[in-house]
């Protein structure tokens, strides 16, 4: 006896069970909307729930395997540009132009005996590589690659950076007291305070482009460079660019390791596996920091043409530029000592991010309209001003710095010679 065909079929026969609703939170993200989609065509309506953890799952293993194999790009990178700019080889034995030496180094910690020390805090211990490696990922979370890609889209989302980002913190000084070593323990304590006083600066120093784009979303924060934030925040993008090579441990603020001086600083007793994730996360941390730029500074998907289709292209081109500043950076100034580094917080960075702040303050509230909104000509005028107090206070710090570096000068002393002494070269008579 044949069913008639008005009966409901079973719930495992429907084609198509999930589709993303349109007043979801996550719908206006492209991508997870077409994996919720192409995933709900297998599913049972029934299953939906799983749907969400599957597309969710998908994107985390897209960003966090992306950051580990952009990072391995990364280390290659910069040590063949390293050894370029100061005329000495690079990696160049492994694959064609050293290009399996990531790959290479990788295989080498992993093989690597996993060493705890004895009066270490194993639990403490354990997790330092966790808590480092976890803020860059979820710093990425709320960064748009495109338009309308992106995991999350926070109303808050300049301070949801900030905040997890500030968590890095936690993990140097987890590591050092955890290893139960007394130059793990100074490296991480001085490390710290480096840390902490260079958050202050780089909060301050973007609470400028929050003030110009009206919104914490990094969203709208693109929408609204009509002209780029970095012409617009001259003052901005120096102090938090200074500050975030801090909190990165880059050269020249790398007292956190200090190899020449704390043996390796704050991860001096971690190996293999460990330390591998401990240097991820901080190679890791440089991209995540030049994809916050680009996208706060820079415009992020935004470009001359075609930014609909090439926005993911203009993005990557943005970080790739900030990446290779970072680098420039390392290249070409030394390590400074640990007293001239926190003068440097508190002395320069600390009074230019307020300066910055105030002058940002009293141009929005003079040039903005009845809507809210800056248009182009007002952050045009706001260009010529801003650059305007920036080659004053750059030029004005540099004489400081110039007057201080510069050696004194010597001065010959006269010494007058006494009545019948003999002058130079003269011979006295008996």
């Amino acid at each position: 006896m044949s069913l008639p065909l008005n009966v409901a079929l079973s719930p495992l026969s429907l084609p198509n069970g999930c589709a993303l609703d349109s007043g979801s939170a996550l719908y206006d993200s492209v991508l997870f909307r077409q994996i919720y989609n192409n995933v709900g065509k297998l599913l049972p309506e029934q299953l939906c729930a799983l749907d969400y953890f599957i597309s969710g799952f998908a994107i985390m293993f897209i960003l966090v395997n992306g950051v580990l194999l952009g990072a391995a790009i990364f280390v290659w990178g910069e040590r063949r540009l390293m050894g370029r700019v100061h005329n000495r080889v690079g990696p160049n034995r492994w694959g064609p132009f050293g290009l399996l030496q990531p790959i290479v180094d990788l295989v080498k910690l992993i093989t690597k005996e996993d060493l705890v020390p004895r009066e270490a805090d194993k639990i403490a211990f354990t997790l330092v590589p966790i808590v480092m490696m976890v803020p860059v990922l979820l710093g990425l979370a709320v960064v748009p690659f495109a338009r309308n890609t992106f995991l999350a889209d926070l109303n808050v989302g300049v301070l949801y950076v900030l905040a997890v980002t500030s968590v890095g913190s936690l993990g140097v000084f987890m590591a050092g007291w955890a290893s139960g070593n007394r130059y793990a323990l100074f490296g991480a304590m001085r490390g710290v305070a480096m840390l902490i006083s260079y958050e202050i600066p780089a909060v301050l120093s973007l609470v400028g482009v929050v003030l110009l784009a009206g919104s914490m979303s990094l969203v709208d924060v693109v929408e609204a460079q009509t002209i780029p934030f970095i012409l617009v925040q001259p003052l901005g993008i120096i102090v938090f660019m200074l500050a975030i090579s801090a909190e990165l441990n880059r050269t020249p603020f790398d007292i956190v390791e200090a190899e020449s001086e704390l043996v390796a600083g704050f991860h001096t007793e971690y190996s293999g596996t460990k330390f591998a994730l401990i240097q991820a996360a901080e190679f890791g941390g440089v991209l995540a920091a030049s994809a916050v730029m680009a996208t706060l500074f820079l415009g992020g998907w935004s470009g001359p043409f075609l930014s609909g289709q090439l926005g993911a292209l203009w993005f990557l081109s943005k970080v790739v530029f900030f990446v290779l500043l970072f680098e420039w950076i390392r290249f070409t100034f030394p390590r400074l000592r640990v007293d001239q580094i926190m003068a440097f917080a508190w002395k320069f960075l600390f009074p230019v991010s307020l300066l910055n702040l105030f002058v940002t303050a009293i141009l929005v509230y003079w040039l903005r309209g009845d809507g809210g909104q800056l248009t182009r000509a007002d952050l045009g005028i706001m260009v010529a001003i801003n650059m305007s107090v920036a080659v004053v206070v750059l030029s004005f710090a540099g004489n400081v710095i110039k007057e201080k570096v510069r050696p004194p000068r010597r001065t010959a002393q006269v010494v007058p010679l006494r009545a019948g002494a003999a002058g130079p070269g003269s011979r006295e008579e008996g």
